[in-house]
């Protein structure tokens, strides 16, 4: 059992590269599962799947499924597959989202509806669910096989959550934290998981990574729902005030309602109704979630979550893996800053 307890926020300048630099040579290999099975005979399942899978993205989800095996000291290789299909159920997300949300912008690129259309972006989601599902199939595991098909299950019900919250501006943040522990966090847990499981751990370890990517899923979407009021198109990878105009009620907006003027839950009420989308509206719904520190109070719950993550490593041995994965949580929270 490790005694040493770190304190988030104790890295000034967090990065990356450490848990990219400790999985690359495994990620070479998820990579050639992800291309080979992302392969079909119809000529647009590629070309729309690689249009997204291989427009940038961290690959952070199949990145902590890798990491997570070094954690453990496994030395197998079924987690190349297993991480493959955990990228496939995240890319498979994406596409239905950008089509319930009419994005224009994924990872910096064109949202891939715009170019092929609705129809094309939700049938190439299901064509990668498919794939990932093969892929548990072919692992063997039962166990892994229930770990990953519950989370799925899970992030299509927290989506549709999310469907039926908008423009709801009474949501609070329990059912918000709800939304984005189903729609975020699940995956990220489960990703964890898994490799517990590959690696034959205990019960205890699986639930401890479990709890290390469930609450890194939710400061990594708080800090997300934070940048959307904070940030522009070029560092977020998607349009500035996309939630804002999507009528979203995320974090930000749920504390700047409850703490504004009557004159400013008025704008929200409007805002959410989806009556004030102007850039000129979206100016002054910035100014209000700084003013009533709604982005500040929102990223301190996203630090109290990372804290969580890396307290839940607490029982592992210290190790590189163990290093890169404590500074994966710093990075994720200090994105906004």
């Amino acid at each position: 059992m490790s005694a040493t307890i770190h304190r988030i926020g104790r890295n000034a300048d967090p990065s990356l590269d450490p848990i990219i630099a400790l999985v690359a040579a495994d990620m070479n290999l998820v990579n050639a599962v992800i291309l080979d099975r992302m392969q079909s005979q119809i000529p647009l399942i590629p070309e729309l799947a690689g249009h997204l899978i291989a427009g940038g993205g961290k690959r952070m989800r199949p990145m902590l499924t890798l990491a997570s095996a070094r954690l453990l000291d496994y030395s197998g290789a079924r987690h190349h597959r297993l991480a493959a299909a955990v990228e496939f159920i995240h890319t498979a997300t994406l596409l239905h989202d950008d089509v319930v949300d009419g994005s224009d912008m994924r990872r910096g690129k064109r949202a891939a509806n715009l170019i092929w259309g609705n129809p094309a972006s939700v049938l190439v989601g299901d064509f990668l669910f498919s794939r990932s599902f093969e892929l548990m199939v072919e692992d063997g595991s039962l166990k892994v096989l229930k770990i990953l098909s519950n989370a799925s299950a899970v992030i299509a019900e927290g989506e549709v959550n999310q469907l039926t919250a908008a423009r709801r501006i009474d949501l609070g943040e329990e059912p918000y934290l709800d939304i984005i522990g189903a729609k975020t966090a699940a995956l990220f847990a489960a990703a964890c998981r898994i490799a517990a499981v590959v690696a034959e751990r205990s019960e205890g370890d699986e639930a401890a990574l479990d709890a290390y990517g469930r609450n890194l899923g939710i400061a990594f979407q708080l800090v997300d729902d934070a940048i959307d009021y904070i940030s522009d198109a070029g560092t977020m990878g998607k349009d500035a005030g996309d939630d804002f105009r999507e009528g979203k009620m995320t974090l930000p907006v749920i504390l700047a309602y409850a703490r504004g003027t009557d004159a400013d839950r008025g704008f929200w009420r409007e805002a959410v109704l989806g009556r004030r989308v102007s850039d000129e509206d979206f100016a002054h719904a910035v100014d209000l979630v700084r003013s009533s520190r709604a982005v500040d109070d929102t990223l301190a719950r996203a630090r109290h979550y990372g804290q969580r993550a890396i307290d839940a490593l607490g029982g592992f041995p210290g190790s590189a893996a163990k290093d890169a994965m404590i500074e994966a949580v710093e990075f994720a929270v200090a994105r906004a800053y």
